[in-house]
């Protein structure tokens, strides 16, 4: 099987280099180019056409959030995961808007291998400082009400969408809406099926996007 190709930019070089060793070190992974900046980034990523760009957000010469905009106006499918020191909501809800593949803090590098897989495969990646926050973003609801009838969403499916942004586990919404776990699983693939979403964080990122936040 061939190895995934990662682009790695980072401004801090011990970091890159750090960066380098545990990725090279999952027979899965091969470092394809390093770089230090957002323009770099955007350069490189048109030359390599990498599988995952895992990149930091605060650098010179145009930062990661920018670069990621860059990249994904014209690769709307480039899977990009951040990974920085900083866990500042702003940043996080800019990622999010952006439609990156995730987003961790640098102290979570034992999860990163793992991480990439999941964010190579499509998958929504949030480290468990950044996972923390979401429910908090996510319960700040706008003043406008969600047309949710335009997606053909029900209303008690609208009501568990709800509740999944608000970090809500299946069991917890089951006992909040009186209804068993099955038909909360049944809702939630449904969901997914019609706004054609992958898991159940993509679900509340999804309902995130649709508040005047973020519009």
């Amino acid at each position: 099987m061939d190895k995934k190709r990662i682009l790695i930019i980072d401004d801090d070089e011990l970091i890159t280099m750090s960066l380098e060793m545990i990725i090279s070190a999952d027979p899965d992974f091969t470092i394809v180019g390093k770089g230090c900046s957002g323009v770099e980034a955007i350069s490189l990523f048109e030359e390599l056409k990498p599988d995952l760009l895992l990149m930091d957000i605060r650098m010179e010469n145009m930062n990661g959030l920018d670069a990621a905009d860059k990249i994904l106006s014209t690769h709307k499918d480039a899977a990009i995961l951040f990974l920085t020191t900083f866990s500042d909501e702003e940043y996080i809800v800019k990622a999010l808007k952006l439609g990156v593949r995730g987003y961790l803090l640098k102290q979570d590098y034992k999860a990163l291998p793992a991480a990439i897989h999941a964010a190579i495969d499509g998958q929504s990646v949030f480290g468990g400082a950044i996972v923390n926050k979401l429910p908090t973003l996510m319960s700040a609801k706008s003043s406008n009400s969600f047309d949710y009838k335009k997606y053909e969403i029900t209303e008690k499916e609208f009501e568990v969408m709800q509740l999944v942004s608000d970090g809500f586990s299946n069991k917890e919404i089951s006992q909040k809406l009186f209804l068993s776990e099955g038909t909360v699983r049944n809702y939630l693939s449904s969901m997914l099926e019609k706004l054609n979403l992958r898991d159940r964080t993509q679900l509340a990122i999804f309902y995130l996007k649709t508040q005047n936040n973020l519009n």
